[in-house]
């Protein structure tokens, strides 16, 4: 999959560092042994963090601050990793969906990035390109209905808008019969090594619970 940052993000995070993970899964209902990994995790930011110390871990603060220099409220409209890690500190059990997407929250809170899971078969297309948000531009947030999108960092593929960092689109959601996947790490705060971790760390959860095959990982910025 060739990713293309455009140049309206380039201004805004000049600095941006993203990394695409692409390889071949098996989807399963649900995975006990990855519950396991999130349970570690929600005790750790349970002892380590607040709602306000929360914001600034340099990921988030980096996502909320493109938030800003876009034009949205990142406070109305929380980049998804904040919004599982609040709700962690909230006291409150993340939303067990299926192994995919529970393994990409994972990855998502362990970092702080806000990271898209997508069934690539789903893109027309063989390129995606991240940019900002339009007015009025369609956009269906999965589980959220129509999302207005405008001002939000966006990747789009031939026909429109397919991930933001507050939602991904029902569209090119990941499903029980996804085989052929992509995710993309969003780096809004420059941090090269801090990024391939977390995809490497995403590897190695697809490998260990989704009987993933053949990935890659391709830095761009």
């Amino acid at each position: 999959m060739e990713i293309i940052v455009s140049n309206e993000i380039a201004a805004v995070c000049p600095s941006f560092v993203g990394a695409c993970v692409e390889g071949w899964v098996t989807n399963t209902p649900t995975c006990p042994a990855l519950w396991n990994e999130i349970d570690r995790l929600s005790k750790k930011f349970r002892t380590e963090l607040n709602n306000e110390t929360l914001k600034q871990l340099p990921s988030i603060a980096a996502t909320r601050r493109v938030y800003k220099a876009c034009g949205k409220d990142p406070s109305r409209y929380r980049p998804a990793s904040e919004q599982l890690i609040r709700r962690i500190l909230q006291g409150k059990e993340l939303y067990q969906i299926d192994t995919l997407v529970d393994l990409v929250n994972v990855a998502s809170i362990a970092y702080g990035y806000s990271i898209g899971g997508f069934d690539a078969d789903k893109f027309v297309g063989g390129r995606l390109t991240l940019g900002i948000g339009r007015e009025g531009e369609p956009y269906e947030g999965i589980g959220r209905g129509m999302l207005n999108i405008a001002g939000l960092p966006v990747y789009r593929d031939a026909i429109g808008g397919v991930g933001t960092p507050t939602s991904d689109n029902e569209r090119t959601k990941m499903t029980l019969s996804t085989t052929h996947l992509v995710v993309l790490v969003n780096g809004y705060d420059g941090n090269e090594g801090r990024v391939e971790a977390n995809a490497n760390y995403l590897k190695q959860l697809l490998e260990e619970y989704a009987d993933g095959h053949d990935i890659t990982i391709t830095l761009y910025r």
